[in-house]
């Protein structure tokens, strides 16, 4: 929580800092870029890691180099006029540092509560993690007005020396022990066989592949424009966004009390009104309807990311829960990139609503054919932890509703996306 808050104020800060230094909106988007690109490439070592070495001083470390670059970051801003490519390198260097940190924290989560407290104490996690990121986004735009820049990216990296002391010293006593690797490439193909192995899991890998970079694609370049022309400008478009976060918060908060037994398939209804935003802005509704829209929308969000962590809990060996955690996160970005630089250039040959319309039936499509999966409707949660001499995933190789694949032993959001 404590680098969500300072991490969401950073985000906006490391942008004002490239307008005040001279950049335009190129620039800007280079030095997000710049942050993407790393954790695209090291995520999967990052997953790997995590699994042979202790998942907290990855996080620790990965701390620590966030810690230093954002320190830097703020004191050439502080000094001065910093340069693009000082602030594309310092970006990216936080994106390795998120590359490490992700797959361990999601692992750290997963192997940290047993399969009955496994939902509420995911809920409970992603309320924390969201209000942080609302928090810190309304913070530290509010700081960046006050103070400036420089000062908000320095809070960052406070946040994170004070995040990674704190973890330095958890009581790690009741986690369970985890042998050595047979080596780095051979926990990465170990890890692929885990995904590939289970229809259900790298069926959701592929559609939220394509959905989180549609989805992006429609908030991050056309929404602002439909805003700017149709609703009344930034305002607005603020206003709806804020709303999704609520609805992250408010999903969340409804994860925590509710428990369906087919974890999958509740998942998997809970992303149909994923379509629901680009399809308010293609028509385009009122800034009031939008806003209620995008609350809906955020509630959804939660209710799939809880069941999604919960079916990893469940189905995936803890020894191998950062591995198949580091694919699951890189499916979820590797198309956004690529995405939000094709919108423009989508929207300029078939209009902006055909555009987001296509972004909602992929969306609606690539749910449907999920649902196809036979694990994703029947794969079911169950009241207690495997016995020891169960087969892994939690049932006998061939068992009704359960996935199947290879069974060797093998782990956010958005993940699923």
């Amino acid at each position: 929580m404590i680098t969500g808050l300072g991490g969401s104020g950073a985000l906006i800060a490391s942008a004002f800092a490239v307008l005040a230094a001279g950049g335009d909106g190129t620039d800007v988007g280079l030095v997000a870029a710049a942050r993407t690109v790393p954790l695209v490439l090291f995520v999967l070592v990052g997953g790997a890691v995590a699994d042979r070495v202790p998942r907290h001083r990855v996080m620790v470390a990965a701390n620590a180099l966030n810690c230093a670059s954002q320190g830097v970051f703020a004191a050439l801003v502080l000094a001065g006029e910093p340069r693009l490519w000082q602030m594309v390198l310092l970006s990216a260097l936080g994106g390795t540092g998120q590359a490490f940190f992700a797959p361990a924290a999601e692992g750290m989560v997963l192997s940290s509560v047993t399969a009955e407290q496994s939902a509420r104490a995911f809920a409970v996690f992603r309320v924390g993690m969201n209000g942080a990121h609302i928090g810190g986004a309304a913070l530290g735009g509010a700081l960046v007005a006050a103070a400036g820049p420089g000062w908000v990216l320095a809070l960052d990296a406070a946040a994170f020396a004070v995040a990674g002391a704190l973890r330095a010293f958890l009581d790690l006593s009741g986690m369970p022990r985890r042998g050595p690797g047979a080596g780095l490439l051979a926990d990465l193909r170990d890890g692929w066989r885990e995904v590939t192995g289970r229809p259900w899991l790298w069926s959701v890998v592929v559609q939220f592949a394509v959905v989180n970079a549609v989805v992006a694609a429609a908030e991050a370049v056309y929404g602002p424009l439909v805003a700017e022309e149709h609703l009344g400008g930034a305002r607005p478009w603020g206003l709806a966004l804020a709303a999704f976060g609520a609805g992250t918060v408010g999903g969340a908060l409804v994860m925590t009390r509710w428990r369906p037994r087919r974890i999958l398939l509740a998942g998997a209804l809970s992303v149909f009104p994923l379509a629901l935003p680009s399809a308010a802005l293609a028509v385009p509704v009122s800034a009031a309807a939008l806003v209620a829209v995008m609350f809906t929308t955020g509630v959804c969000v939660e209710v799939f990311a809880v069941t999604w962590m919960s079916a990893l809990h469940q189905e995936v060996p803890e020894e191998k829960f950062s591995r198949v955690s580091s694919y699951d996160w890189l499916g979820s970005i590797a198309l956004v990139p690529v995405a939000t630089a094709a919108a423009g250039p989508v929207a300029a040959a078939v209009g902006r609503p055909a555009a987001l319309w296509g972004c909602s039936a992929l969306v609606v499509l690539l749910t449907a054919a999920v649902l196809l999966v036979p694990d994703v409707r029947r794969l079911e949660r169950r009241s207690r932890d495997p016995a020891p001499d169960s087969a892994p995933g939690g049932a006998q190789p061939g068992a009704p509703g359960e996935s199947g694949g290879p069974r060797e032993p093998r782990e956010n959001a958005p993940s699923g996306g």
